[in-house]
């Protein structure tokens, strides 16, 4: 992380005046390095105040465009909205029109969709969010993007004190006692409520020509801070399982770092599944999969390249592309 981003969060999370020294051990740099990186963010209009009692932080830029991308380590611009309709829509467009390497955030979505064309709940509060790359890879591979989404989900949520897991294929939950769930807000809600409480899930998007990626819009969306009794029954937000709202420019950084360092070669494409397998909620469990081709129900007990789910049922071993995954109890 770049040292100024570092001191930023360092002096946003305490109300109080903070030494030269007290940051350097903090930050693992010497006290030059601290009084560069104050001068450097004192250069990118951030107003750090000297006290005899140390630095004071400057108004926090929070959750907005140059909140996030200060300092970010993701080769990404950053296009920021209070509201809008959708996030990957917006991203959609700015494809049409020839860009790439975007991520489009939001604080509120009016008209979001999840995966079916399903309605998804975005109110203020939460973290709305969608990247547009042109990666050079065949169309085959596109399934890892979404797979690379939710480990960096997953890891950021981990990072604000959350303990995620991923939910085949492209949700993130918390938690794994049966909760009752509402069927027709089941992108919102783990359909059968079983596997823990939806935190976050994820919608990927593409345009290829001649089996090659033309472009790849990947959209996460995540109950940041939002009061759980406004959403949904069976989701439940970051806020709510922390106790305390999380910084979310803090989080969608790291979110987004994530993701670029998982997705940024072919070659890191390799690693998303080892890094799913290892934050997955699914695997080891009786799953009920409702695919195009029928019902697939036994033990989930790996996920394959490009990411398919792998089944052990009564008729042998399957494995599956696409689908509504049940986690099941083990009487069912």
């Amino acid at each position: 992380m770049d040292t100024r981003r570092a001191l930023l969060d360092a002096l946003a999370a305490d109300d109080s005046p903070v030494s030269g020294p007290a940051l350097a051990e903090s930050l693992g740099v010497s006290r030059a390095a601290v009084w560069k990186a104050v001068e450097g963010l004192r250069e990118e209009g951030f107003a750090v105040e000297s006290t005899p009692e140390g630095y004071v932080a400057p108004d926090d830029p929070g959750y907005s465009g140059p909140g996030i991308a200060f300092g970010l380590d993701a080769p990404y611009s950053v296009e920021y909205r209070d509201r809008i309709g959708s996030t990957n829509e917006r991203a959609r467009e700015l494809a049409g029109d020839g860009k790439s390497d975007v991520a489009v955030v939001a604080d509120e979505q009016t008209g979001s969709r999840g995966r079916l064309d399903r309605e998804w709940v975005a109110p203020s509060g939460g973290v709305w969010l969608s990247v547009l790359t042109r990666p050079d890879v065949p169309t085959a591979r596109a399934p890892l993007f979404t797979l690379a989404a939710a480990v960096a989900t997953t890891d950021a949520a981990r990072q604000a004190g959350v303990d995620a897991r991923i939910k085949w294929p492209n949700d993130v939950l918390v938690g794994d006692e049966a909760d009752e769930a509402d069927e027709s807000d089941a992108d919102n809600a783990d359909p059968t409520g079983r596997g823990g409480r939806k935190l976050a899930g994820i919608l990927t998007e593409m345009e290829g020509e001649a089996d090659r990626v033309g472009w790849l819009v990947v959209g996460v969306g995540v109950n940041a801070n939002i009061d759980p009794e406004t959403l949904p029954a069976g989701a439940t937000s970051l806020s709510a399982q922390r106790g305390a709202p999380i910084a979310r420019r803090r989080f969608a950084a790291t979110l987004l770092e994530r993701y670029a360092e998982l997705t940024a070669s072919p070659g890191a494409l390799d690693g998303v599944l080892p890094a799913w397998r290892d934050r997955a909620s699914t695997l080891g469990r009786r799953v009920r999969v409702d695919t195009a081709d029928g019902v697939v129900e036994g033990t989930a007990v790996d996920v394959a390249e490009p990411g398919a789910l792998v089944v052990d049922t009564d008729e042998g071993r399957r494995r599956v592309h696409a689908g509504d995954c049940e986690h099941l109890r083990d009487a069912e």
